[in-house]
């Protein structure tokens, strides 16, 4: 029976989780404009773009291409779906990766899990990629994730579920700096929360919208640590 409280709180591997995590955030916060960290922010650009895309053939549409840009822009051109549901998806769907990324970490049958699916999305978006940026990544990330693999199977360096750790919670946290960032500090009119105003019957603001999905994003972020205590419990 699952203990929904978490009163047997903290084992070792909980301790683990947690401290993990939080070493994890404060690299990334030290290193967030350096250039190190730019594949992992291109990455999170990428699964929000995927989710983009993801929500179109969920809804019937056609994914016409996919292009990520070395200034941690991106976009995803789409025919036919159902609008109101491709726009709110590339935010709440990277929000949801980073969660799903740091559950699979918790095991390493599922951290093998995630890795294969990742690699799997990579090569699949080779096909859908119009620039060179998301290409090189896409294939740069093979790579790495390869090599993290062979060296998780063939030696003692066991680092396969930190790194999956890691991908989640920096997808995590650029996914709610992003909303942040492009949605409540600033209104840009092109935004996905603006977009959603207008076609949404709704009485809320491009703005408002943004708010409303940063919170949503802290919530995956809050279950993925609050559910991962539970599964090493």
């Amino acid at each position: 029976m699952v203990n929904w409280e978490l009163n047997s709180c903290c084992n070792h591997g909980q301790v683990t989780f947690l401290v993990t995590i939080g070493v994890f955030t404060v690299v990334i916060l030290v290193l967030w404009r350096t250039v190190l960290l730019l594949p992992f922010k291109l990455i999170t650009v990428f699964l929000h773009e995927a989710s983009h895309a993801i929500a179109c053939k969920l809804t019937c549409g056609h994914v016409e291409g996919i292009k990520v840009h070395a200034d941690e822009g991106g976009v995803t051109q789409t025919r036919g779906g159902i609008y109101w549901v491709i726009l709110p998806a590339g935010y709440l769907g990277s929000s949801f990766w980073g969660m799903a990324l740091i559950l699979a970490s918790t095991n390493l049958l599922t951290a093998r899990i995630a890795a294969g699916c990742f690699l799997l999305a990579l090569i699949v978006v080779l096909f859908y990629a119009k620039n060179w940026t998301l290409r090189g990544l896409s294939i740069g990330f093979i790579i790495f994730l390869a090599l993290i693999w062979f060296l998780q199977e063939r030696t003692t360096v066991r680092i396969l579920r930190y790194a999956i750790l890691f991908i989640g919670v920096m997808n995590s946290l650029f996914s709610v700096y992003d909303i942040y960032d492009d949605l409540i500090s600033r209104r840009v009119n092109s935004s996905d929360a603006e977009k959603f105003a207008e076609i949404c019957p709704c009485p809320c603001s491009g703005v408002g919208w943004g708010f409303i999905w940063g919170m949503i994003s802290f919530i995956f972020l809050g279950a993925s640590v609050y559910l991962g205590l539970l599964i090493l419990a």
